[in-house]
């Protein structure tokens, strides 16, 4: 027998189960820094480590085990993780706290049971062997496939998501395929009855049997293949081989055998924090019952997962309140959507349908009782419409006149009168008089983008109401002009910024090759959707950019975390918060600049920026720089650059409010924030401005009573001027507000999109940005905040990992196998810079230094 582990200070915490849920509580405790308080203990009763069981199908299409695992081999060892595999949980002791399997028992102090489900297999006479097969692990596929051998027909027992799943499967391995359901029509919780048809349709289309509102009875000897299925009321189906998907119940088993609450239809009960009726264990996925409800879908999962592992790291507790069961599906490369309350049930609800019978395609729009929001939807044939309506029902945004149009075809929520339709004369912004003719007038001058127009017109600068018309007009034109008007972020992601960092965001999506092999199509990106993924991952997770995994996405600055300038050498900025800097660390900086022969010029923004440095050196002066006790001031990445600051009350006889002290609180909340652009801030201690913050991105002006808050302005190629936001705010709720902006901004906004123009392309123009972030009418505010505290709380000096990584370090070379500079680069001294003499040849690339 094992002995029960010891492990010093360190808590033990045991996880049951290796699924796709329980490696990403893995994960998100190794995100988390847990090894350091816990020792991690996790039990998987298969032989392979956790897999994507979601593509699961794929691996009858050429996948094998090690394609479709969702971490690398050493992933659990290199962390430090305890991975028994093949090593079945049998009993859970709870008064000595205990788990027992055959190889021995092991204690914890904190238990996680991510046990899953198990397929639902009817008690049908006859049916063994061949005839009880299920879908649902790799050992459950071989068996599949080796009874496919030789096989000609394969029939599926259930007609859900799973169910149809099965049957591509079969269809893979040559078989003729069959679906057989118990109720009327297809996925029955998913889609309505006139859904269900259209699916059933263009299956059969694909050569799949479809045989509805059968109850299979028993299972005898076949004549013309091995089985027969005999159904209640006389029919019957002969096949070689029979695959059950007929639902899941959770596998609650060690729950019910050591006491825990369990739900009437199983299940593990768990409060909003995942804890089970044992305040010592919890349970996560499909093994628990929350509310009476158990979530068949990964992403709830995954949300229980995060959430626990934050909950037991000492977070802040992020209830888990539920899951939307929203889902967008491919199956036997059909489209499927069902959104929300796709059924109607809610009370007073409305639907709109679209059918199209000639190509076997179906929506549905279900709306609240006003018709002012979207409930649900049901979709078939086409899911280009899917993510538009998410975001409706999700958000809670309000519906065009005609909601009809957000379904029809080629309709993507426009009115009934085209743009083609409209004359010259129609006036299209009634706030600056602005006619069709004069838009088309500003396109033809040379204005390729929406902001442009808004810039040479005034068009939906004002209330901001016709922005969706002008919007429509901009598109329609660029196309008449021959100009094609393509959404996608490129060719690798038939997505836009704002559509993919929804997906990241909603579906917990961690690394490039994930959103790729979900959402993408290719194998390698380019360097467009790289960056753009990259600071997408940043901006939700806030993980290290140096870390492998994220390294190949960055550009040549965040690769190097340091802004390459034109004759090849690097800067080196520090951040220097607020502007406010002791006498010893001034010194340190030029001491600094003097041994490594830097350029050193004090900018704009109130920091000291040092020019000249080769590659070989940026670890050894950010060594002495950290040391000192500065940190990263992340001038190379599209994230808060500075906050700028007069010197306020504490100094100036004018100040009436300590802007420094405010300035020093938002760049330390701020600092490390990656955004679709760079961000810049400025605090001013009176109406005097000195620190110029009308010109930023956020502003801040003291006042007598608090502080006013300006928003979305600039000094670039473009200046702006922000736009007053909010008025004599106290000190949190100014904290607050500019949570819910910049979170805002980084959620909806296109990629490399400064503020201003965001704000410029915001349909309702200020007075909806004021709508959804202080009177909240999106329902969004205290999901905002909490994705910025997440950001901030993961927040680190990027500069201090890669110095403490020596893998890391590795990149900072000119030469891969040596660390000295190159010898064949010179400088001379041109005022007082370094510049090279002769092309820098040898500088490396991103894959030259990888």
């Amino acid at each position: 027998m094992k002995a029960t582990a010891s492990s010093g200070q360190r808590e033990r915490l045991v996880i049951v189960g290796n699924g796709m849920v329980g490696h990403h509580c893995v994960e998100q405790l190794v995100s988390r820094g847990a090894l350091q308080r816990f020792e991690v203990r996790v039990f998987g009763e298969e032989r392979q480590r956790a897999y994507d069981r979601v593509h699961l199908s794929e691996y009858f299409g050429g996948s094998c085990a090690e394609t479709l695992a969702l971490c690398e081999h050493d992933f659990y060892d290199a962390n430090g993780v305890l991975l028994h595999l093949g090593e079945a949980v049998l009993e859970i002791d709870r008064e000595r706290r205990e788990v027992v399997t055959a190889e021995g028992r092991y204690g914890y102090d904190q238990l996680v049971l991510a046990t899953g489900s198990y397929p639902f297999v009817p008690p049908i006479e006859g049916s063994s062997g061949n005839a009880r097969l299920v879908y649902r692990t790799l050992d459950d596929l071989d068996g599949i496939r080796a009874a496919a051998a030789g096989a000609r027909r394969g029939v599926v027992v259930g007609g859900g998501l799973l169910g149809l799943e099965a049957a591509n499967a079969l269809k893979s391995l040559g078989l003729e395929a069959h679906v057989v359901e118990f109720a009327p029509r297809l996925m029955p919780v998913q889609l309505d009855g006139e859904g269900g048809a259209a699916l059933k349709a263009q299956i059969e289309a694909l050569g799949v049997g479809v045989h509805l509102s059968c109850a299979t009875q028993s299972v005898s000897t076949g004549e013309t293949y091995r089985y027969r299925m005999n159904f209640d009321g006389g029919e019957h189906l002969e096949t070689d081989l029979i695959v059950f998907s007929a639902g899941i119940r959770p596998q609650d088993a060690l729950g019910r055998g050591c006491g825990l609450d369990i739900a009437a239809r199983g299940g593990v009960v768990i409060d909003n924090h995942c804890r089970s009726s044992d305040p010592r264990i919890f349970a996560i996925g499909e093994c628990a019952s929350w509310n009476g409800s158990v979530f068949g879908l990964v992403a709830p999962g995954y949300s229980m997962a995060r959430n626990l592992a934050g909950l037991l790291m000492g977070e802040a507790a992020v209830a888990f309140t539920g899951a939307d069961m929203s889902t967008k599906l491919k199956l036997l490369g059909v489209d499927v959507g069902s959104i929300g309350d796709a059924h109607g049930a809610t009370q007073g609800a409305r639907s709109y349908r679209f059918i199209d019978e000639a190509n076997s395609a179906y929506r549905r729009l279900v709306v609240d009782a006003s018709g002012k929001h979207v409930l649900g939807a049901v979709l078939v044939g086409d899911n280009s419409y899917y993510d538009t309506l998410l975001q409706y029902a999700q958000n809670g945004i309000a519906l065009p006149a005609d909601p009809a149009a957000l379904i029809l075809p080629q309709g993507g929520g426009a009115p009934a009168l085209g743009a083609d339709a409209l004359p010259d004369s129609a006036t299209i912004c009634s706030c600056h008089n602005v006619s069709k003719g004069a838009v088309c007038a500003a396109i033809d001058s040379g204005c390729s983008d929406l902001a442009a127009v808004k810039g040479c017109t005034k068009a939906a600068t004002g209330c901001g109401g016709c922005a969706a018309l002008l919007k429509q007009v901009f598109e329609h034109e660029l196309t008449a002009r021959g100009v094609a008007v393509d959404k996608s972020l490129c060719e690798h992601f038939a997505y836009t910024r704002q559509e993919l960092y929804g997906l990241v965001r909603v579906e917990g999506i961690r690394t490039f090759s994930e959103l790729l092999e979900r959402h993408g199509k290719g194998h390698l990106g380019c360097d467009i959707c790289k960056p753009a993924v990259g600071n997408i991952l940043a901006s939700c997770w806030n993980q290290p950019i140096m870390d492998p995994a994220l390294v190949p996405l960055q550009d040549t600055n965040d690769t190097f975390m340091a802004n390459m300038q034109k004759n090849g050498t690097y800067s080196v900025v520090p951040r220097i918060p607020g502007g406010e800097i002791t006498p010893d660390k001034l010194i340190v900086i030029g001491q600094v600049a003097k041994k490594y022969d830097l350029y050193t010029k004090i900018t704009g923004g109130q920091r000291i920026d040092l020019f000249g440095a080769q590659l070989h050196e940026l670890p050894l002066i950010w060594g002495e720089l950290i040391e000192a006790g500065f940190e990263t001031g992340h001038a190379y990445g599209k994230s808060t650059r500075t906050v700028k600051s007069c010197v306020g009350s504490t100094w100036c006889r004018y100040g009436v409010q300590d802007s420094v002290a405010m300035a020093l609180r938002l760049e330390d909340r701020y600092k490390g924030l990656r955004s679709p652009h760079k961000l810049k801030f400025a605090v001013s201690g009176c109406t005097r401005e000195c620190a110029e913050a009308q010109s930023k991105d956020i502003g801040v002006i003291a006042t007598d009573k608090g502080w006013n808050l300006y928003v979305c302005g600039n000094g670039g190629m473009r200046p702006r001027h922000a736009e007053l936001f909010a008025t004599d705010l106290d000190d949190e709720t100014l904290v607050r507000l500019i949570d819910r902006v910049l979170m805002f901004y980084i959620r909806t906004a296109d990629k490399l999109q400064r503020t201003s123009v965001w704000r410029e392309n915001l349909e309702g123009g200020l007075d909806y940005l004021k709508q959804v972030i202080i009177d909240d009418s999106l329902g969004l505010a205290s999901e905002l905040e909490a994705q910025m505290q997440h950001v901030v709380d993961q927040y680190e000096c990027e500069w201090a990992n890669a110095l403490n990584d020596p893998e890391k370090l590795k990149r900072f070379r000119t030469f891969v196998n040596d660390r000295r500079a190159d010898p064949d680069v010179h400088f001379v001294r041109e005022r007082e810079q370094r510049r090279p003499a002769a092309p820098l040849h040898l500088i490396p690339t991103v894959e030259e230094a990888v």
